[in-house]
């Protein structure tokens, strides 16, 4: 059995990016926010530390057991070893706000310096086990193009979009068009992931200043309006071969949230006219994934009404909430009633299938 991680995380060493601080002096500097110093770039803060929508605690953002692994690439093989995870697909965490800089240059400038240093140094370390995920400037849709194609040829298995593309545009904006086409072009997933404090639009949280009640809430919701968006806006059946996972939200919130997409479809299927198929044909052809973590318990739930395929195991290494060690086992534990066969896809072959490795 092949297991594969399909959502954790690696911290950037910003520092080692001297081509970008050659172009931009001092692109990247220090500031206060509730206290604790975090990252600035353009005036903005990341991730914020107070108010409305604020980010995880800086001091606290990292697991203990997960610490060294963190920065250090064979520590975090080891880990893998130990967790006996084989492949792990990571994702930044600075690079989360690449869409909301303000200098589009600038902006593809970033994401072009980031992703050469995931895929060429970062995955390079151990190629076969470890898969980068791509960001991309969508704030201009032709350098956001030009980069998926390019991070795509380099080895990307993946490109990473926020919830919403800004303020007063969802995923389903029609400029946003040429972009899925690209995707599916180089055959290439798209993932959604969010972070609260990253200066990215927060549907529901951006209401709270209090963290945990910002973290409980942005990630289920911030996804629910991406699937929304990419389902009801009829992007999925416009392009009924793009891959989407969206990450790190838990999914008990799917099966509820999948029959009222369905009702809605059926009673007001007139104001839907680009969503073409039933959102169980989204998901029975391969199109949507969902991440699971361990002390997940509506996994059987999940199973018994959508079938074993749109599920994928993350550990979410090495954040904060990451229940590592243990995650591989909780998660064989958790899937062992559904048999063997399911377990296997639960923990790595339906990511296979996602990332199209």
């Amino acid at each position: 059995m092949t297991v594969i991680d399909a959502d954790a995380h690696v911290n950037e060493d910003a520092s080692s990016w001297k081509e970008l601080a050659d172009r931009y002096p001092g692109w990247l500097s220090a500031a206060k926010s509730g206290g604790r110093w975090v990252a600035e770039i353009e005036g903005k803060l990341y991730p914020t530390q107070e108010g409305p929508g604020c980010g995880v605690p800086i001091d606290s953002a990292v697991a203990e057991a997960c610490a060294a692994g963190a920065t250090d690439l064979d520590q975090r093989l080891r880990d893998m070893n130990a967790e006996g995870i084989d492949v792990q697909v990571l994702f930044g965490g600075l690079a989360i706000g690449v869409s909301t800089y303000s200098d589009p240059g600038f902006a593809l400038d970033f994401a072009q310096t980031y992703n050469d240093w995931l895929i060429d140094k970062v995955c390079g370390h151990a190629p076969d086990r470890l898969k980068g995920v791509a960001v991309v400037p969508l704030q201009h849709l032709p350098n956001a193009i030009d980069e998926l194609q390019r991070a795509a040829g380099k080895g990307a298995v993946a490109i990473m979009i926020p919830p919403v593309l800004d303020h007063t545009r969802n995923l389903d904006d029609p400029s946003l068009l040429p972009f899925f086409e690209a995707a599916v072009d180089a055959d290439v997933a798209l993932a959604v992931h969010s972070a609260p404090g990253m200066n990215v639009p927060l549907p529901a949280a951006g209401r709270f200043s209090n963290y945990a009640q910002v973290h409980c809430l942005s990630f289920p919701v911030d996804q629910m309006v991406a699937f929304t968006a990419l389902a009801m806006g009829g992007v999925l059946d416009r392009f009924p071969s793009l891959r989407v996972g969206f990450m790190e939200s838990g999914i008990g919130w799917v099966p509820s949230f999948v029959h009222r997409m369905r009702e809605h479809r059926e009673k007001r299927g007139d104001m839907l006219p680009g969503m073409t198929s039933d959102p169980r044909d989204l998901l029975e052809r391969g199109q949507l994934y969902f991440s699971f973590e361990a002390e997940e318990p509506l996994l059987e739930v999940c199973v018994e009404q959508f079938g074993a395929g749109p599920w994928v195991y993350a550990s979410d290494y090495p954040h904060w909430d990451s229940d590592f060690p243990g995650t591989v086992e909780e998660c064989r534990e958790m899937a062992a009633p559904l048999g063997e066969l399911i377990t296997s896809q639960l923990l790595g072959g339906n990511a296979a299938r996602l990332y199209g490795l």
